[in-house]
Formats: structure tokens, sequence, C-alpha cells
């Protein structure tokens, strides 16, 4: 009777989120969650690894206060995917021999201090930007790079000690170590540490991002609308080139720029944070679900890299030096196109979000 239990075990399937449909017998793995996983880790460490070597090859980028935020962004997206071959190598049976409960809880907690970090940077630079814009005669004297440096500091400790409690028995910080069983099936959510995390964590980031490049759209349009009654009061063709010249920030490019980052935030956050108050309220419970939301949310580690490095425009040069050894060619392509030099060697800060 042993054997033949045991035979039955052997042969059925293993755990697997997605159920038995990705399950392939030749490879004796969960096939669509290895897919899913390992994609999603080389995005995000290769869009990480490229920030961070191009933070490295361009020290124009150290001249804005934005990029120690983007760099710290960038590391802890970028131990996110590094922390994210634990799962892929324990699906393809590499990590057998750990214990499956001490793995679960270590990756779980992991991952959600790196993406608090990531979450909470995030905030910092909408804030920063709204410093800027706000008061930009102090702002040199209230952003120094050494308050820069304490508050990157706290962000780490604080994102550290939320997620805490978790280790002595008070909830679950996420789903993103239900890859093992251990986690999926004996470690439970908790109503009230849920809430914890969303009061002190999710619910500060989300409204900070939205009143603050809120309050930068507001600004803008109030500039603009400022210029264009200027323009029509004084009707100076030399005048309205020069203004335009030194605002350069037209409602649209303030309106798509708030677009992309709210509307990113929320669509890859939002379904996970929801799945994570249902489920911990006892109202809904899918493991399908369950991974879907979690790793759509992790996926945000690599478009953070694409929206607030890529829309930098010295980022976007650094970017191809870094790149012009392999495309030497387009290198001299782009440099017979380059636009005369601007007269201000530094830009208003009104004008960068």
């Amino acid at each position: 009777m042993n054997s033949s239990s045991d035979v039955n075990q052997s042969d059925s399937p293993p755990f697997c989120l997605l159920g038995a449909v990705g399950y392939s017998r030749s490879l004796d793995t969960c096939v669509l969650e290895v897919v899913v996983i390992l994609f999603l880790t080389v995005l995000i460490i290769a869009g990480n690894l490229v920030v961070i070597f191009v933070f490295h090859c361009a020290p124009l980028l150290h001249h804005h206060t934005t990029s120690h935020f983007i760099q710290t962004m960038a590391y802890a997206d970028l131990l996110v995917g590094v922390s994210c071959l634990v799962p892929s190598l324990s699906l393809l049976h590499y990590l057998r021999g750990l214990n499956e409960e001490l793995t679960c809880k270590a990756f779980g907690y992991m991952v959600s201090v790196l993406k608090s970090v990531s979450m909470a940077s995030l905030a910092c630079i909408s804030v920063d930007r709204y410093i800027a814009i706000t008061r930009p005669l102090s702002y040199a004297t209230l952003v120094t790079p050494c308050r820069l440096r304490v508050c990157i500091v706290l962000i780490w400790i604080y994102s550290a000690l939320i997620f805490l409690p978790s280790f002595f028995g008070w909830g679950k910080p996420g789903y993103h170590g239900d890859i093992f069983q251990w986690c999926a099936d004996s470690w439970k959510t908790n109503p009230g540490f849920s809430t914890f995390i969303v009061a002190l964590l999710y619910a500060p980031a989300a409204l900070t991002v939205c009143f603050t490049y809120g309050s930068i759209f507001k600004i803008c349009r109030q500039h603009t609308r400022e210029i264009t009654q200027r323009h029509a009061r004084f009707s100076s063709q030399a005048d309205g080139d020069k203004g335009e010249r030194c605002e350069g920030c037209p409602d649209k490019r303030y309106a798509m720029v708030l677009f992309r980052i709210t509307s990113v935030f929320y669509v890859l956050w939002m379904p996970y944070i929801l799945y994570f108050l249902l489920e911990s309220a006892g109202l809904y419970h899918h493991m399908v679900a369950s991974f879907l939301t979690t790793w759509l949310a992790i996926s945000n580690s690599f478009c953070n890299c694409l929206i607030y490095s890529l829309s930098n425009s010295v980022f976007r040069k650094g970017l191809g030096r870094l790149f012009s050894p392999l495309f030497p060619s387009c290198l001299g392509c782009t440099d017979a196109k380059k636009a005369p030099t601007p007269v201000s060697l530094r830009p208003d800060p009104r004008c960068q979000v």
C-alpha cells in the first residue's frame, strides 16, 4: 500500500499556481510559471543594469537631485530581478535541499522590502519635483546632498521595518512566495496586517504621487495661460519666442507625463492591492489571480526605468554613449543631426517633471 501511494505521489504533477494546464511531464515543471517568471527576470535585470551603467558613464546625470532616487530605485529593482531567480530555480527543482518554509519567508520578505523601496522612491521623486516647482528660489537650500542621503537611508530602514512583523506571525507581506506550496497553503494573510501595510505604505505613496503631480500639472497650466495672455496683450513675436523658449512647458507635455506616471503606477499596482485587501478579508481567493496580480506588480520594476530614465534627455545621451561602440555608424548620424547648444546651461527647474 505504501509503495503504491508513493508511486501515485511521484506520478502526480507538482504544485503549480496556474494549475496542471501548464505542467509538462517531459520537463517535470510548471512551464507557464517558469516562462513568465524568467521572462520578467531577464527584463528587470537587463533594464536596470542599463540604467545603472548609464548613470556611472554619464557624470552630468549626477547634477540632478532626482538621479539619486532613480539610482536607488534601479538598485532596488535590480535586486528584485535577482531575487526572482529563487522561484525560477525552485520550479526547475534546483532548490530541493533548502527549507521550503524559510526560503519562502525570506523571498517574500525580501521582494516586499525591495518593492517598498521602489515605491517610496517614486513618491520622493514626485515630492522633489513639487518642491522644485513651488519653491524654485529656495530649492537648492532645501534639497541638499546630505538630506538626500538621509532620505534614502530612511527609505531602506522604513521599508525593512514595516514588513518585519510578518516574521513574528502577524500576517503575510504578499503573494510573492506563493510559488512555494508552503507559502500558498500555510502562510495566511491577516486583515489587520494588510490594513497596516496599505495605511502606512500603499495609500501614502499613491496619494503623494497624485497630489504632487496634480499640483505640478495645475501650476504648469497656469503658467501657460499667463504666457498666452501676455502674448495676446503685447503681441510681440520676439518676446513670445523668448517666453516660449524660457518656459518650454506646454500643456500637452505635462499632461502626457502625468498620464504615464499615474496610469502605469495604478494599472500595475491596483489589481495587486485590491486582491490583497479582498483576500485578507476572506472575500475572494484564487491562485491564478494571486499569481497574475503579483507578477504584474513586480513587472513595474522594469517599467520604472523606462518611465523615469528614458524621459531624461541627458540619460538618452548617456545611453547613446554606452552603446556607441556597438553602433558606431548610428553615432555619426546622431552627431550630424544635433541641434545647436542652448544658451542656458542649467534648465529651469520648473520645467522638469
